[in-house]
Protein backbone atom coordinates (compact mmCIF):
# COMPACT_ATOMS: atom_id res chain seq x y z
CA UNK A 1 0.00 0.00 0.00
CA UNK A 2 1.91 3.45 -1.09
CA UNK A 3 1.46 6.29 1.18
CA UNK A 4 -0.71 8.68 -0.96
CA UNK A 5 -3.35 4.95 -0.92
CA UNK A 6 -3.29 5.05 2.75
CA UNK A 7 -4.00 9.18 3.02
CA UNK A 8 -6.79 8.65 0.87
CA UNK A 9 -8.01 5.90 3.21
CA UNK A 10 -7.06 7.90 6.06
CA UNK A 11 -9.04 10.85 4.93
CA UNK A 12 -12.41 8.81 4.03
CA UNK A 13 -12.53 6.82 7.32
CA UNK A 14 -11.67 10.05 9.30
CA UNK A 15 -14.59 11.95 7.20
CA UNK A 16 -16.90 8.96 7.81
CA UNK A 17 -16.06 9.04 11.84
CA UNK A 18 -17.13 12.77 11.65
CA UNK A 19 -20.27 11.95 9.96
CA UNK A 20 -21.36 9.43 12.17
CA UNK A 21 -23.43 11.69 14.48
CA UNK A 22 -25.85 13.01 11.58
CA UNK A 23 -29.05 11.65 10.70
CA UNK A 24 -28.93 9.42 7.56
CA UNK A 25 -31.14 10.41 4.83
CA UNK A 26 -31.71 6.57 3.91
CA UNK A 27 -31.34 3.88 6.66
CA UNK A 28 -30.78 1.71 4.49
CA UNK A 29 -27.29 2.95 3.44
CA UNK A 30 -24.37 0.19 3.93
CA UNK A 31 -22.32 0.42 7.20
CA UNK A 32 -19.85 3.12 7.76
CA UNK A 33 -16.34 3.02 9.66
CA UNK A 34 -16.56 3.09 12.80
CA UNK A 35 -14.77 2.88 15.94
CA UNK A 36 -13.50 -1.06 15.16
CA UNK A 37 -12.42 -0.36 11.50
CA UNK A 38 -10.54 3.38 12.86
CA UNK A 39 -8.56 1.19 15.86
CA UNK A 40 -7.53 -1.27 13.37
CA UNK A 41 -6.15 1.40 11.17
CA UNK A 42 -4.32 2.92 13.54
CA UNK A 43 -2.63 -0.56 14.22
CA UNK A 44 -1.65 -1.28 11.46
CA UNK A 45 0.05 2.12 10.77
CA UNK A 46 1.58 2.11 13.90
CA UNK A 47 2.95 -1.13 12.91
CA UNK A 48 4.15 0.02 9.18
CA UNK A 49 5.96 2.90 11.47
CA UNK A 50 7.48 0.35 13.44
CA UNK A 51 8.62 -1.50 10.71
CA UNK A 52 10.07 1.94 9.23
CA UNK A 53 11.91 2.57 12.31
CA UNK A 54 13.50 -1.02 12.41
CA UNK A 55 14.90 -1.05 8.92
CA UNK A 56 16.26 2.55 9.72
CA UNK A 57 17.89 1.80 12.76
CA UNK A 58 19.20 -2.17 11.34
CA UNK A 59 20.43 -0.17 8.00
CA UNK A 60 22.68 2.45 10.32
CA UNK A 61 23.84 -0.03 12.57
CA UNK A 62 22.16 1.56 15.51
CA UNK A 63 21.11 0.02 19.02
CA UNK A 64 18.17 1.50 20.04
CA UNK A 65 15.75 1.09 23.28
CA UNK A 66 12.46 1.77 23.09
CA UNK A 67 10.03 2.60 25.77
CA UNK A 68 6.46 1.90 26.72
CA UNK A 69 4.96 4.42 24.71
CA UNK A 70 6.91 4.01 21.37
CA UNK A 71 9.82 6.42 21.32
CA UNK A 72 13.12 5.16 20.25
CA UNK A 73 16.26 6.38 21.77
CA UNK A 74 19.40 5.89 22.01
CA UNK A 75 21.62 8.16 24.91
CA UNK A 76 25.45 8.23 23.01
CA UNK A 77 27.08 10.47 25.89
CA UNK A 78 25.30 10.32 29.66
CA UNK A 79 26.26 13.61 30.94
CA UNK A 80 26.25 14.29 34.54
CA UNK A 81 23.66 15.40 37.35
CA UNK A 82 20.38 13.79 37.48
CA UNK A 83 18.11 13.75 34.56
CA UNK A 84 15.55 16.25 33.38
CA UNK A 85 11.95 16.86 35.10
CA UNK A 86 9.15 19.17 35.13
CA UNK A 87 10.36 22.64 34.52
CA UNK A 88 13.62 22.41 34.07
CA UNK A 89 15.68 24.55 31.61
CA UNK A 90 17.52 23.09 29.19
CA UNK A 91 19.69 24.23 26.14
CA UNK A 92 20.28 21.85 23.66
CA UNK A 93 21.85 21.57 19.81
CA UNK A 94 19.90 19.62 17.78
CA UNK A 95 18.88 18.44 14.36
CA UNK A 96 15.75 17.19 12.92
CA UNK A 97 15.08 14.95 9.94
CA UNK A 98 12.83 12.65 8.56
CA UNK A 99 13.83 9.20 8.08
CA UNK A 100 14.71 10.15 4.71
CA UNK A 101 17.59 12.28 6.01
CA UNK A 102 15.34 15.42 4.80
CA UNK A 103 16.24 18.15 7.20
CA UNK A 104 12.91 19.71 8.99
CA UNK A 105 14.65 22.24 11.51
CA UNK A 106 18.02 22.59 12.94
CA UNK A 107 20.28 24.44 15.86
CA UNK A 108 22.65 25.04 13.05
CA UNK A 109 20.08 27.60 10.59
CA UNK A 110 18.24 28.78 13.79
CA UNK A 111 20.77 28.32 16.95
CA UNK A 112 20.26 26.66 20.10
CA UNK A 113 16.72 26.04 21.20
CA UNK A 114 15.61 26.75 25.02
CA UNK A 115 13.41 24.11 26.34
CA UNK A 116 11.51 23.95 29.80
CA UNK A 117 10.66 20.48 30.18
CA UNK A 118 7.05 19.74 30.07
CA UNK A 119 5.95 22.86 29.42
CA UNK A 120 7.44 24.15 26.21
CA UNK A 121 4.67 22.95 23.61
CA UNK A 122 7.46 20.70 21.84
CA UNK A 123 6.28 17.36 20.38
CA UNK A 124 5.36 15.04 23.25
CA UNK A 125 7.98 12.53 22.45
CA UNK A 126 10.59 14.41 22.42
CA UNK A 127 9.79 16.09 25.63
CA UNK A 128 9.51 12.14 26.49
CA UNK A 129 12.96 11.92 25.63
CA UNK A 130 14.71 15.00 27.08
CA UNK A 131 13.78 13.08 30.52
CA UNK A 132 16.12 10.79 29.54
CA UNK A 133 18.57 12.86 29.89
CA UNK A 134 21.44 14.74 32.13
CA UNK A 135 23.63 17.75 31.33
CA UNK A 136 25.81 17.37 28.55
CA UNK A 137 24.10 14.79 27.44
CA UNK A 138 24.26 13.36 23.58
CA UNK A 139 21.21 11.29 22.26
CA UNK A 140 19.44 10.38 19.19
CA UNK A 141 15.58 10.05 19.14
CA UNK A 142 13.41 8.68 17.11
CA UNK A 143 9.89 9.66 17.34
CA UNK A 144 7.04 8.57 15.34
CA UNK A 145 4.30 10.46 14.30
CA UNK A 146 1.94 9.48 16.85
CA UNK A 147 4.80 11.11 19.61
CA UNK A 148 5.44 13.82 16.97
CA UNK A 149 3.33 16.30 14.90
CA UNK A 150 1.33 13.27 13.95
CA UNK A 151 -1.26 12.72 10.40
CA UNK A 152 -0.92 16.98 9.59
CA UNK A 153 2.72 17.75 10.32
CA UNK A 154 3.43 21.04 11.69
CA UNK A 155 2.11 22.98 8.26
CA UNK A 156 5.83 24.10 7.79
CA UNK A 157 8.97 21.83 7.36
CA UNK A 158 7.45 18.17 9.05
CA UNK A 159 5.44 16.55 6.60
CA UNK A 160 2.08 14.57 7.10
CA UNK A 161 3.11 11.24 9.04
CA UNK A 162 6.46 11.82 9.12
CA UNK A 163 8.44 9.48 11.38
CA UNK A 164 11.19 12.54 13.31
CA UNK A 165 14.87 11.75 13.87
CA UNK A 166 16.25 14.20 16.52
CA UNK A 167 20.24 13.76 16.99
CA UNK A 168 20.59 16.34 20.31
CA UNK A 169 23.39 17.21 22.34
CA UNK A 170 22.36 19.31 25.64
CA UNK A 171 24.50 22.41 25.95
CA UNK A 172 23.08 23.90 29.42
CA UNK A 173 21.22 23.53 31.89
CA UNK A 174 19.74 26.18 33.92
CA UNK A 175 17.44 26.27 37.19
CA UNK A 176 13.53 25.33 37.87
Amino acid sequence: MTMRSLSVIIIVLVMSAGSCNRKSHDDNNPRKPGLNELAELNRYMVAKDRERIENYAERRGLTMTVTQSGLWYMIRSEGTGRNFTDNDRLIMEYECTTLDGTECYSSKDLGPKEVIVGRSGIEPGLDQGLRLLKPGAEALFIIPPFLGWGIPGDGKKIPPRAVLVYDIKVTGAGQK
